[in-house]
């Protein structure tokens, strides 16, 4: 127990670390790209809003990614997802912007709900099961747009323009997010699962039906995700998402989540999304100065770097949490 106890308290210790660590990561960049881009505004209302809305899609699924990740599983499906959502609240959007929310939020909680079917009563692994989903999710949106772009009714791309409308979401979201998991059952529940699921059925948890929830909420949040970047680019793209799952991810533990679960922070994982947010959109200002010239191919570049950092920020994890 003793050992159990020290572990324990190593892990959170190095998730406080993490989330301190990527807070001021992202203040030292704030800085930095305030003084090299000053001529070009980059701590200007419009850029810093433009950044904002931009993340949004992407924090949506970072955040359904945190509560599976702190259970100690994963969802590879979320990209497909967004994808699949996108497309579907396109092909409904002629019907209104309440219909095209419904069909995207929908979607997501369809494969959301095999997910969960999957791995709770199959018992599958979660990275096996949403591997299989991710396919799944990535041929349904190829089939119901004939693997083509899908036009977004102009009354939802309207809404998709407001900016702050975006914003407000991504902030709703992880406001319910943060009260979830520090104070309600579910996110208590799902902290204890993650922090060891023999111990949590012992003491009389629902184990699947926490899993059921974080699976169906992770579907959910993409789902919307979805429907927020086909109502600003215009179209419901069958292709978009694609490698969300691994910038949410990164987001998430970058944020001292730890892949272990049972340890976990919602607005640490709003700082990571907003980092590699920074860090993307840096890569334009970059271009703007005219001093070196970076496709747009740099941004896959940087993801994997990014990654790199989240490895070995969770190695560090792993040698804390041995005795």
């Amino acid at each position: 127990m003793m050992v159990s106890h020290d572990r324990s308290r190593s892990a959170r210790l190095v998730s406080a670390l993490s989330q301190s660590g990527v807070l001021i990561a992202l203040i030292a960049l704030l800085v930095f790209g305030g003084v090299r881009y000053a001529s070009l505004n980059f701590l200007g209302a419009y850029n810093v809003v433009s950044v904002l809305q931009g993340t949004a899609p992407y924090a949506l699924t970072a955040l359904g990614m945190c509560f599976v990740i702190i259970t100690g599983g994963i969802d590879l499906s979320v990209g497909s997802v967004v994808g699949l959502s996108g497309v579907v609240a396109a092909l409904l959007s002629p019907y209104g912007p309440g219909v095209a929310l419904l069909g995207a939020v929908g979607a997501g909680l369809v494969v959301g709900l095999v997910n969960g079917l999957i791995i709770t009563r199959l018992n599958i692994q979660p990275f096996i099961t949403t591997l299989a989903t991710l396919l799944g999710a990535h041929g349904a949106a190829l089939l119901l747009s004939h693997n083509a772009g899908v036009t977004v009714a102009p009354a939802v791309v309207d809404l998709g323009q407001i900016k702050w409308l975006s914003i407000g979401i991504m902030l709703g979201a992880y406001v319910i997010g943060a009260v979830t998991l520090r104070w309600a059952r579910f996110g208590r529940n799902a902290l204890a699962v993650g922090g060891g699921a023999d111990a949590s059925r012992l003491m009389g948890l629902n184990v699947p039906r926490v899993l059921m929830g974080v699976y169906l909420l992770s579907g959910a949040l993409a789902g919307l995700a979805g429907l927020l970047i086909s109502a600003q680019s215009g179209a419901g793209q069958p292709n978009e998402g694609g490698g969300w799952e691994l910038s949410a991810i990164a987001a998430v533990v970058v944020g001292g989540t730890l892949l272990t679960g049972g340890v976990g922070s919602v607005w640490a994982t709003l700082t990571g999304s907003l980092l590699l947010g920074v860090i993307l959109n840096m890569l334009n200002f970059e271009n703007g100065l005219g001093v070196v010239s970076l496709s747009p191919y740099w941004q896959s570049v940087i993801r994997g770097g990014f990654l790199l950092v989240v490895v070995v920020l969770q190695s560090r994890a792993a040698q804390g949490r041995d005795p």
